[in-house]
């Protein structure tokens, strides 16, 4: 189990997106098959100053984001690195997310609130990844 955290720990080190822009707090679980991510909203988040004044709500581009960086770049990341994934240029990654489809926003989230995002891999081939992604409290 000591070698599941330290490779949990080990792909989020290498997730490029940095504060104020990172949306993961850590990852719970991670295999080939899917990924387990956290993160809470904090009050001071850069965000909430404008959207709302009076009435902080997470903007929907914020919460895709979050979805992006836990179910596509890190989980990208992890999958690279397994054998049989592209190595290359591992060092160095930028995980490029392009295409949310069907996406559901069945509440508001807003500050203090922790969320749990799940990620179930598709498919991954050559450098296409395809996750089915959700949040929840």
């Amino acid at each position: 189990m000591e070698a599941d955290r330290l490779m949990r720990e080990r792909v989020l080190s290498m997730v490029p997106q940095q504060p104020p822009f990172r949306f993961i707090d850590e990852i719970l679980a991670l295999d080939e098959e899917h990924i387990v991510g956290v993160y809470r909203f904090r009050s001071d988040e850069y965000f909430y100053r404008g959207h709302f004044p009076g009435l902080p709500i997470t903007p929907g581009v914020i919460l895709i984001e979050t979805m992006a960086q836990t179910g596509v770049v890190a989980f990208g990341l992890y999958l690279s690195m397994l054998p049989g994934g592209k190595q290359k240029g591992i060092e160095d990654p930028i995980t490029l997310f392009t295409l949310a489809e069907n996406v559901e926003f069945t509440g508001v989230v807003g500050p203090g609130e922790r969320m749990t995002i799940t990620g179930k891999k598709v498919y991954f081939r050559g450098n296409q990844l395809k996750v089915d992604i959700s949040m929840a409290r």
